[in-house]
């Protein structure tokens, strides 16, 4: 593996938890362990390795592209991510705020809707 998929792996598992990573690489087969491969490279190796921008804000940038380009099924994945990045309750009001004045309400009315779901669950967690 290359030195991007091993720093992706890192901050994948950092982000999004071992047993969410492990799970998806299990359940990668011959047809897709090219796409994990990709994901895990270019989108984790790649982008969220980077130091410009810490774990937090990351996260905060990428619930608001969820949330505003309507990817609803991974919006519960990283709000669940916001307890290992950082990101407070607070902030992802913030940025659902913002959500709601550059993508819209009804977009941004859903994606509250999912995060208070899943908000609630994590606390259940606990």
């Amino acid at each position: 593996m290359s030195d991007a998929y091993e720093k992706g792996l890192e901050v994948r598992r950092a982000v999004l938890g071992d047993s969410y990573v492990d799970a998806k690489l299990a359940e990668a087969g011959g047809f897709d362990s090219a796409f994990q491969a990709f994901v895990t490279e270019g989108a984790w190796g790649s982008v969220w390795a980077r130091d410009t921008l810490d774990k937090r804000e990351r996260s905060l940038v990428t619930l608001a592209l969820l949330a505003g380009l309507g990817n609803f099924e991974e919006l519960a994945l990283h709000t669940r991510a916001t307890a290992n990045t950082g990101a407070t309750r607070e902030d992802i009001l913030d940025v659902m705020l913002h959500v709601a004045v550059y993508a819209g309400v009804p977009r941004a009315n859903h994606a509250l809707k999912i995060v208070k779901q899943t908000l609630a669950e994590m606390e259940g967690d606990s």
